[in-house]
């Protein structure tokens, strides 16, 4: 039987504060597999932006274990886990964070200046990727020239040009306005479904929810349900 993509067993996360330790999160246990789009929802401080980050590899649990495609992530050394994370994860964010001097086409290319190909085979990886997300248009615009949308569908291809085992995706829409929101939600349906790649999405919108072909909740670093 197939393993699922995303492993994660009896996990902990324990923040200091001062002499205090502050739980996030209480023996965890989630699986997510390939193909799934899991939508993560939870109220604030429920601990789903942690959770995220140690899918991710930018933080390290306090406990238990966290496996992408079968690989214990937290074994890896801080060199090894910084490669891992480029090739296997492509980030959507709130905000973008694109840029501002780069066009739309020199932002999404740079997650490959770390690969060992060519700038040609560069470029036209960034143009195939803006194509796919509608911005054939748009390459040569920077993001001040853009609508939120456009930007935020710009930060996909980015997060599409490595070709990712894994997209995560922490508020994706909570900047837009709905029609926008829809829009980039459809977009991420489209890459799911058609191209079945696997989203873990952070949201505290019913509506984006539904989109979604699993939700998940969190509640003071535990899972109600959904797991």
């Amino acid at each position: 039987m197939n393993r699922p993509l995303v492993e994660i067993r009896a996990l902990r996360k324990t923040y200091r504060r001062g002499s205090t330790d502050v739980p996030v999160l209480e023996n965890l246990d989630l699986s997510i597999e390939a193909g799934e789009f899991v939508a993560l929802m939870g109220p604030s401080g429920s601990g789903k932006s942690t959770l995220l980050n140690l899918i991710a590899g930018l933080d390290r649990p306090t406990s238990g274990t966290v496996k992408i495609g079968g690989r214990d992530i937290q074994k890896l050394a801080d060199r090894e886990l910084d490669r891992w994370r480029n090739r296997s994860i492509g980030f959507i964010f709130q905000l973008y964070n694109l840029v501002p001097v780069l066009t739309a086409l020199e932002n999404v290319e740079l997650p490959l200046l770390l690969a060992p190909i060519a700038s040609r085979v560069r470029r036209e990886r960034a143009a195939a990727a803006l194509r796919i997300v509608g911005l054939a248009a748009r390459m040569e615009h920077r993001p001040t020239e853009l609508s939120g949308g456009e930007q935020q569908r710009v930060a996909i291809a980015r997060a599409l040009v490595s070709d990712p085992v894994l997209f995560l995706a922490d508020e994706p829409t909570g900047d837009l306005d709905t029609r926008s929101a829809d829009e980039i939600l459809a977009l991420m349906q489209f890459l799911n479904k058609t191209a079945g790649k696997t989203f873990v999405m952070v949201t505290h919108d019913p509506r984006a929810a539904e989109r979604a072909s699993r939700t998940v909740h969190l509640e003071k670093g535990r899972l109600v349900n959904g797991a």
